[in-house]
């Protein structure tokens, strides 16, 4: 495929600046394998990830959005997506994949200077890979056949460019949303899929960083609403078109983002320079965070299990309470700390006081618990009223260090009449790499909970039986893996 880099043919090549040409060399590195642990943390991130999809079908809300962009625009032998019958083309079968996947807030998760949730990659992956190995119509793909260990290699080069550009990158602290990410590690593997060479990756990747990046506005009060839950969709939806239209020859920006005055620098992060703190390679999915047990922001993880174990402590004394002191990290108080009326499920599963309160009166967290229905129980504000939240310093540093990196929450609830407190601090979260195999029991009977309600019996099976034989599943061809997914005449749209 030819590539240009968008100068005349008098002028003398310019270099692509040196985070573009990096993450393109990595992605088109023919000779890199990921670790085995990465392997194996990736097949565990696609399952998770499939049955948060398959929950999430479900909610009405979500299923408004899926579907073909207008009646009728179906691709016979297009990428499927999970838990329906709907076959797309690859662009908005990866927003119809990420959306599921992103909508509850329950897959895993990225915290660093930028936090986010690098499965919503498999949006494009999954799209793309099963649109070419059912029809291997772009000339040059590669391979020719996908299978599922092909996918695994590729989410682990996704999940390595979105988390290590977010180790020293804060693109929330100037209000652009951490989906930004999600469209730049896409951009980058789709276009590899697509059969792009390492020049034509790092056009398609200039072109996503031309592109800016969402606000943040949808996040936060007083707009907190359901975008939030398809922003990720919609990234993975741009990042495959831009690597196909970049498959075409389509030119590349090589000083996207470093442009004096146009650049994404200097234009939307005040000069500072974008940059790659350490080699790509596989840290990511290697301490990926998992939501193993909440489908709440990941912040608030620790906190939910804590209120959860003092539930029969306090379940008898609700009256009783003076106040519930939640100690926390500074990225808790800056992004979930709320006050005040909470307006839709949104709102809610981004409020620790809702959470902790939810988790203290009932020692659980589901999905539905952010629903209309049941936030109308008046002890959950009442409880919320009397929550005082609190920045640990130990908690924000120890978020931050590289060999810790953990999500510290310590609940203390006081009583009015002065007997002993109760109090719970849970340092690390049950999805964290310290607690892998606690996790990956939970997560198999997280998988079997979502999708019970989705898929027939006989398809669950199939499934577990693949999952059991390990290598069986990673050489199966993805267009077989995927048909164990479709739901036979379900379109759930509206």
């Amino acid at each position: 495929m030819g590539s240009n880099y968008g100068i005349s043919s008098t002028a003398a090549p310019q270099p692509f600046d040196e985070v573009l040409q990096c993450i393109a060399d990595y992605v088109s590195n023919s000779d890199w394998n990921p670790s085995e642990e990465a392997l194996e943390t990736a097949r565990y991130c696609l399952l998770d990830s499939l049955g948060c999809g398959l929950l999430a079908l479900a909610y009405p809300a979500c299923t408004k959005m899926l579907g073909p962009c207008v009646p009728g625009a179906v691709l016979a032998n297009g990428a499927r997506v999970p838990g329906t019958s709907w076959e797309l083309d690859p662009v908005q079968a990866a927003f119809n994949i990420g959306t599921i996947v992103r909508w509850l807030d329950y897959n895993d998760t990225w915290l660093a200077a930028e936090w986010g949730h690098p499965s919503d990659n498999f949006g494009a992956i999954l799209a793309v890979g099963d649109y070419l190995d059912r029809s291997n119509s772009i000339p040059g793909s590669a391979p020719s056949t996908w299978t599922v260990e092909s996918v695994l290699r590729t989410a682990v080069q996704a999940y390595e460019i979105q988390g290590i550009l977010a180790l020293s990158n804060s693109f929330n602290r100037v209000g652009l949303d951490h989906v930004l990410l999600v469209r730049i590690a896409s951009t980058a593997v789709a276009c590899r899929m697509l059969g792009g060479d390492a020049k034509t990756i790092a056009n398609a990747l200039s072109n996503a960083w031309i592109d800016g990046g969402a606000l943040r506005t949808y996040r936060h009060a007083p707009n907190t609403g359901s975008r939030k839950s398809w922003a990720a969709g919609d990234a993975t939806r741009r990042a495959v078109q831009l690597a196909l239209w970049c498959m075409t020859g389509e030119m590349g920006y090589p000083s996207a983002l470093s442009a004096q005055r146009w650049g994404f620098q200097d234009v939307l992060m005040h000069g500072k320079r974008i940059d790659l703190t350490q080699p790509l390679d596989c840290y990511t999915m290697e301490n990926i965070l998992f939501k193993v047990a909440f489908p709440a922001e990941f912040h608030a993880q620790t906190a939910a299990e804590a209120a959860i174990h003092l539930h029969p402590r306090v379940r008898d004394r609700w009256d009783a309470i003076d106040t519930i002191r939640i100690h926390t990290q500074e990225s808790a108080v800056r992004i979930i700390d709320k006050t005040g009326p909470l307006h839709n499920p949104a709102d809610r599963d981004h409020c620790i006081q809702y959470i902790t309160a939810v988790a203290l009166l009932h020692g659980s967290l589901q999905a539905e618990h952010y629903e209309e229905a049941f936030a109308k129980d008046l002890r959950i504000d009442a409880l919320r009223n009397k929550m005082v939240v609190i920045e640990d310093p130990r908690f924000t540093s120890d978020y931050l260090a590289a060999d810790k990196r953990s999500i510290g929450n310590r609940i203390e609830v006081i009583f009015k009449d002065g007997s002993a407190n109760e109090v719970l601090e849970i340092e690390y979260p049950i999805g964290h790499r310290r607690r892998r195999s606690e996790a990956f029991p939970l997560l198999i009977q997280k998988f079997l909970a979502n999708a019970n309600d989705r898929l027939p019996q006989r398809q669950i099976d199939a499934i577990m039986q693949l999952w059991n034989d390990r290598e069986r599943m990673l050489s199966m061809r993805l267009s077989d893996w995927m048909g164990h997914w479709v739901v036979s005449g379900h379109y759930p749209s509206i």
